[in-house]
């Protein structure tokens, strides 16, 4: 296994007038990573072709740098937006993702329809709805030479079991699944179970810690937020949280996994702080 960072992870670092994008490439390479994620940057909704522009330029500047470019992660909504509208705008980031060089893409599903609808909202009954829009995406990216996947993210389709339906319902071998080993802490399955029922359907894998603190104790206050059963959550450096990470990696290799471990650094220390110590710390892991 690799490892790489997500610049997600950087926070406010990656804003312009700080290190920026680059400066941040520089960092992950300097602090011993092998590759980076990008996320969805704002200011090109309505200019495709600038978006891609720019993806091109970073993508060159990581083959300078000597990292690689591993997976464009982006947000979408097939149930409460127009559906042919969401996937045209998706197959449109496919179009980024290849720019940036990315083998691999990260599309929500959705968050899931508002309170206020009350019937068939379960996951089993728009799973039709979603794999239709799912399927659509990855036959186009499979011609862009661009795996795509889902994510155990955003609450809706975050367990395990349901991600998995996704994926069969899809059923098509340009899709698999991004596991984050940390992110089930949010619909509070346990972590080596979840990660043993995705492991077979890895196309790549963020690693994530978490601290945590049951529900029904006293809320910890600022910094903390709360899991779909109400127990209490905050972003922590590899290594320092409750997940049980070494042992996730552990299944992940026996499942043949054998791509990078992306690092989604969400603590409240300095991001450069956790990032280069939470990359120490999963080496460690990986050789254990």
């Amino acid at each position: 296994m690799k490892i790489g960072v997500s610049l997600y992870s950087f926070h406010d670092y990656g804003l312009e007038s700080n290190l920026g994008i680059k400066g941040c490439i520089d960092k992950v390479k300097e602090f011993g990573g092998e590759g980076v994620d990008f996320v969805e940057t704002h200011g090109f909704e309505n200019d495709l072709q600038g978006y891609i522009s720019y993806a091109k330029d970073i993508g060159e500047y990581c083959k300078t740098v000597g990292i690689a470019p591993l997976c464009f992660c982006i947000g979408a909504d097939f149930l409460n937006k127009d559906l042919d509208t969401e996937i045209e705008r998706v197959k449109g980031m496919v179009d980024v993702a290849a720019a940036y060089g990315c083998p691999v893409m990260r599309h929500d599903a959705t968050p899931g329809y508002p309170n206020t609808v009350k019937t068939g909202r379960s996951f089993d009954a728009v799973l039709p709805i979603l794999a239709k829009a799912y399927r659509a995406v990855t036959e186009y990216a499979a011609t862009k030479g661009v795996k795509t996947c889902i994510e155990n993210h955003g609450f809706f389709a975050q367990d395990p079991e349901r991600v998995e339906k996704l994926i069969n319902a899809v059923n098509h071998e340009n899709f698999g699944a991004l596991v984050d080993i940390g992110n089930f802490a949010c619909s509070d399955a346990d972590h080596a179970y979840a990660v043993g029922v995705m492991a077979p359907y890895a196309f790549h894998a963020h690693a994530k810690d978490f601290h945590k603190r049951n529900g029904s104790l006293d809320n910890p206050g600022e910094g903390w937020f709360m899991s779909r059963g109400g127990n209490y959550l905050r972003g922590a450096i590899i290594g320092q949280g409750d997940v049980p990470v070494r042992q996730c990696i552990g299944i992940l290799q026996r499942s043949g996994y054998d791509g990078y471990l992306t690092i989604e650094f969400e603590g409240m220390e300095d991001a450069l702080k956790g990032i280069r110590i939470g990359i120490a710390n999963l080496k460690r892991f990986i050789t254990q």
